[in-house]
């Protein structure tokens, strides 16, 4: 089950983060708490049913609220993408991409951290965007058509985009204030 505080900024505001194993840790947990402390709902959704435990890159355990090919991302306000090795797999996840598309196509926010950025790149919505990431997958945003910036936070449209943890403060700061001036379809 999801979980949401009751009031805050975004009292009402739903959430979704995906998560797999080898998430990043921090890229993963500090915004999903920042999210709950503001009020957000906040779903994590992987590829095995809900409840499934994946961990970190790290170590650290958590559990799935729901499966991605049961999610429809008209229910979301808000998609959080960390980083870690997991983005590599859920890239080629064809709900992962339906849902990135959906939730950029809706210009609600798209935030992604550090490798996070492989499933915009695979879901084709970085063209044309300024963005920053991982220097390591800097190439594959530039391929893509992004144009690439070494920042700790960038935000273009409705994309937030961040390098590493260090910046995870700019990173939330942003998500939250984007979302606090968005309102659903």
């Amino acid at each position: 089950m999801s979980e949401q505080a009751s009031h805050g900024r975004l009292s009402g505001k739903r959430a979704l983060a995906f998560v797999g194993d080898i998430y990043e840790d921090l890229e993963l947990l500090y915004p999903r708490l920042r999210l709950l402390e503001e009020g957000a709902q906040v779903t994590l959704a992987g590829q095995e049913s809900a409840g499934r435990v994946y961990k970190g890159k790290y170590g650290y355990p958590i559990a799935s609220d729901a499966r991605v090919s049961e999610i429809d991302p008209s229910h979301f306000d808000i998609l959080v993408i960390p980083g870690g090795f997991m983005p590599d797999k859920l890239r080629r996840d064809a709900d992962v991409l339906r849902i990135t598309r959906a939730m950029h196509e809706a210009g609600r926010p798209v935030a992604h951290i550090c490798h996070g950025g492989w499933i915009p790149i695979s879901a084709g919505v970085v063209r044309g965007l300024t963005v920053t990431s991982t220097p390591g997958i800097r190439d594959d945003l530039v391929n893509a058509g992004a144009e690439w910036v070494d920042r700790e936070v960038v935000v273009d449209r409705n994309h937030i985009t961040s390098r590493r943890p260090d910046d995870l403060p700019a990173f939330c700061r942003a998500i939250i204030a984007m979302a606090c001036v968005g309102e659903r379809d």
